[in-house]
């Protein structure tokens, strides 16, 4: 059977082949390292936990949902004002959606229409491409480099690109890149909004892992945000829920709406126990949130201080729960990189190519392993001579 051309947009599925190739080794006796996939290994506060299970226990709550509640919309614009002091966020500009990939995909479809142009980030986490690709609109790619702290750096987008394109895509701190936004970066980026008349969409996901004192914000607190932009607010990382799909497109009225309209084209909302699951996120205490941003920084700490002591070049890590490193050794390749160290040394990254062409020459290591582990993890890449 020939399938839709759209296919051809996509290639293999870099984190499941890694997988795949985790399970031989493993098979085959192997001790594994796999640092591939940025899935949390704390568990859930327990009040996240207990208000699904009691949810769940009532039949009533099995049944289509068709919307968001009340205390579900409500709880998420008072986590605003609490959590990043942003006042003013009402339920009319508040969308559940089943991960921020999802979310994704229904935003840039509302925004853009086919041949329309999007600008993204280069590297940027796949699903930004692959989300404007099956709008069916054109990426056109802003460069993150190590010249510029691997910020956004918009004054070298040329200004017919700027006219032409329909959103920017911003990802703060930055999955996979690990810098982490400032001020005169969020000011930059409304500016540039204003100028160019497109809508700013900001993947919050890591808001709540920066680290060496700063705090993580909403892009939404700076002024002129929500005239120009939404913002995905993800519970998957600072409630270690990533299976449950706890997401909320956040900001712009009219932007919301419009994605709205398209998802409930296709889907009846978020199951009822989630609701009250995210309820109890937005709501309950954070005491566990503060602990594991700590542990996560430890565990920075040791595999940054690690790969430097072997003659690595120190990886850039200022918030997420990645590290990008460079390549070792005057090294290129990173996918032939990668299968190396795997074999070798039984250490599984991402190869940077996966996450767009200025990622080649570098890997992202995922901190989901405590740091006396990763102290093993650079100690076998030390006796792989890699």
């Amino acid at each position: 059977m020939e399938f839709s051309k759209r296919l051809d947009l996509f290639g293999d599925e870099v984190f499941a082949a890694l997988n795949a190739r985790r399970r031989e080794l493993e098979a085959a006796g192997r001790r594994v390292f796999d640092l591939s996939v940025g899935t949390p290994d704390f568990r859930p506060p327990e009040h996240v936990v207990e208000a699904l299970r009691a949810s769940a226990a009532d039949p009533e709550m099995w049944k289509y949902s068709l919307h968001d509640t009340d205390e579900l919309l409500d709880a998420v614009c008072a986590y605003y004002e609490r959590r990043y002091g942003v006042a003013g966020i009402t339920p009319d500009m508040v969308m559940s959606c089943r991960g921020t990939q999802e979310g994704l995909v229904h935003v840039c479809a509302a925004l853009s229409d086919p041949g329309d142009v999007a600008l993204v980030p280069d590297p940027c986490y796949p699903v930004f491409q692959n989300a404007t690709l099956l709008a069916g609109a054109r990426p056109a790619y802003y460069r993150l480099t190590a010249e510029h702290d691997f910020l956004p750096h918009l004054t070298d987008v040329p200004a017919e690109v700027a006219d032409a394109a329909r959103y920017l895509i911003v990802s703060l701190p930055a999955n996979p890149v690990g810098s982490v936004g400032t001020p005169e970066v969020y000011d930059e980026v409304i500016e540039f909004a204003r100028e160019h008349d497109l809508v700013v969409i900001h993947d919050n996901a890591y808001s709540d892992i920066v680290f060496d004192g700063e705090r993580g914000g909403s892009f939404l607190a700076y002024p002129g945000a929500l005239e120009v932009g939404v913002e995905f607010l993800s519970l998957s990382k600072s409630f270690n829920v990533t299976g449950a799909r706890l997401s909320f497109l956040v900001g712009r009225p009219d932007v919301v709406a419009a994605a709205r309209k398209l998802r409930s084209q296709i889907d009846f909302g978020m199951f009822y126990p989630e609701q009250a699951a995210a309820v109890a996120a937005l709501t309950g205490p954070r005491d566990s949130v503060e602990r594991q941003r700590l542990l996560y920084q430890e565990r920075r700490d040791a595999l940054c201080d690690g790969l430097e002591s072997i003659g690595w070049e120190r990886p850039n890590a200022h918030g997420s729960m990645f590290v990008w490193a460079r390549l070792p050794g005057g090294r290129t390749d990173s996918a032939a990189f990668v299968l190396e160290l795997m074999e070798r040394a039984g250490v599984i990254v991402t190869p940077g190519s996966s996450f767009g062409p200025s990622g080649e020459g570098y890997v992202r290591m995922a901190l989901v392993l405590p740091p006396e582990q990763l102290r093993e993890v650079v100690a076998a890449i030390a006796a792989a001579g890699i």
